[in-house]
């Protein structure tokens, strides 16, 4: 049995130690030395020299001078910071020279609106005062006119009441005196009104005339303000500078930019739709084209679509329809179905389109198969349509272009309508025009066009 105490070979650990040169610990002190310093026990198999102490002194030297940076990384590390914080400075700088030039051109342009109604203004109360100086002066020349029938009748009244007063005078002379013919009274023929007298009066056909077209220039003078707000309303945030920049002059030139170019994508379009070379017009032909047949395009559905998504948070565009009798105008997603000719391809009959037509005479709003009544539509079918989009709060709504009269709006409002909550849409839209089959006593209807907006 070997002896405790003794090494596998056979050797035992006094002469292990006495060999090695170290000092065998007691019983007692062996744990605490482990403790302290994580003692390992020599292993006579192993030939790897082993470290009695966990951190030699040297290597722990070691390990502070490496924790420490040198004197030549810490210049350069100061002369890096500080060049950052030269950075940061003119940054800064920067920015407050942005932020006072923004108050300072927002103050320039605020300005130029204020000059341009106040210019209104004054033309309208020009156009005012001239038309009550011209209503005074008719007022003067009618009361002229009337004093002097007034005056002839007067002196007709007085002619009257002499000659009453002579009758009673005879009356009451002797009958001598009536014998001698004296103090007989002259006979004063009776007075008829003058013809002309009916035409003493103010000229009231004509100013109701001129109210009529007051009222019309204010109604145009509304639509119009209405219609530029929504125009600079698409120059956000999301716009380029050079649009921007456009929007400048429009306060002094009148105009506003194209913010929205819709074109027409060709590749979309039915057989039967032509589409002009700037891509903006689009005509129903009875002789479809030979082209081979696209994947996006419409093979059943005379319909198309816009070349670019909607990619501003606002948009509007407008559709001229005057030259079409049966049509549907709106907006419609990319997954929109494109072949067969059942509902998930048509404006308005699925929930991947939203639109306004007019069919035999009818103006009406869909989205996913329901409809309602366009409001103020008037006896005539409008003439063009505008269609407006805030695509970040899920909004589309429709005017007509002209009164900018909302036809339908579309958006969280209308759930119960149209069955769909739109707080936000889902893919991006794109403009959407379809031609539709008038009765059989119309023609097919001819054309449609997208409008420029960049001038007004």
């Amino acid at each position: 049995m070997a002896e405790k105490g003794a090494s596998p070979d056979g050797h035992s650990a006094a002469a292990l130690s006495a060999q090695s040169g170290l000092v065998l610990p007691s019983a007692g002190s062996h744990s605490v030395l482990q403790d302290r310093l994580s003692f390992t026990p020599l292993e006579c198999s192993t030939d790897k020299p082993v470290q009695p102490f966990p951190r030699s002194p040297k290597l722990q030297r070691k390990i502070v001078d490496a924790g420490q940076p040198s004197q030549e990384q810490l210049t350069r590390r100061v002369e890096e910071l500080q060049a950052e914080r030269s950075k940061t400075e003119a940054h800064i700088q920067s920015l407050k020279k942005r932020k006072a030039d923004l108050s300072r051109s927002t103050e320039v342009m605020k300005q130029q609106v204020r000059e341009r109604f106040e210019s209104m203004r004054r033309v309208l109360n020009q156009d005012e005062q001239a038309v009550l100086d011209s209503l005074e002066l008719d007022l003067r020349e009618t009361r002229t006119r009337l004093d002097q029938v007034l005056k002839k009748w007067t002196q007709h009244q007085e002619q009257l009441t002499k000659n009453i007063g002579s009758t009673q005078r005879a009356l009451s002379k002797t009958a001598a005196a009536e014998e001698d013919g004296k103090g007989q009274p002259k006979n004063v023929s009776p007075k008829k009104p003058d013809a002309s007298e009916k035409e003493i009066r103010l000229n009231e056909e004509r100013f109701q005339r001129l109210l009529k077209t007051l009222a019309s220039i204010s109604k145009q003078l509304r639509a119009q303000l209405q219609r530029k707000t929504l125009l600079l309303g698409t120059l956000d945030h999301h716009t380029t500078p050079a649009v921007i920049a456009n929007a400048t002059t429009y306060q002094t030139s009148g105009s506003i930019p194209d913010s929205s170019p819709m074109v027409i994508d060709k590749q979309t379009c039915h057989r039967q739709i032509a589409v002009t070379s700037e891509g903006r017009g689009m005509s129903f032909s009875d002789t479809g084209s030979s082209a081979p047949e696209h994947p996006l395009q419409f093979d059943k559905v005379c319909c198309a679509l816009g070349c670019s998504p909607i990619a501003a948070a606002r948009s509007y565009w407008e559709v001229d329809v005057r030259c079409s009798s049966a049509w549907a105008v709106g907006a419609a997603y990319a997954s929109l179905q494109r072949k067969g000719q059942d509902k998930g391809a048509k404006l308005g009959r699925n929930r991947n389109s939203w639109c306004v037509e007019l069919r035999n005479g009818r103006l009406s709003a869909w989205h996913n198969d329901r409809s309602v009544e366009c409001q103020g539509v008037g006896q005539t079918a409008p003439k063009k349509i505008g269609v407006w989009v805030n695509y970040d709060k899920g909004q589309l709504m429709f005017y007509d272009a002209d009164t900018m009269v909302i036809l339908q709006k579309f958006s969280a409002a209308m759930t119960p309508v149209f069955d769909r909550a739109h707080h936000q849409f889902t893919e991006s839209l794109y403009p959407a025009v379809r031609f539709l089959k008038p009765l059989k006593n119309q023609m097919w209807p001819n054309h449609v066009e997208l409008c420029h907006l960049n001038t007004l």
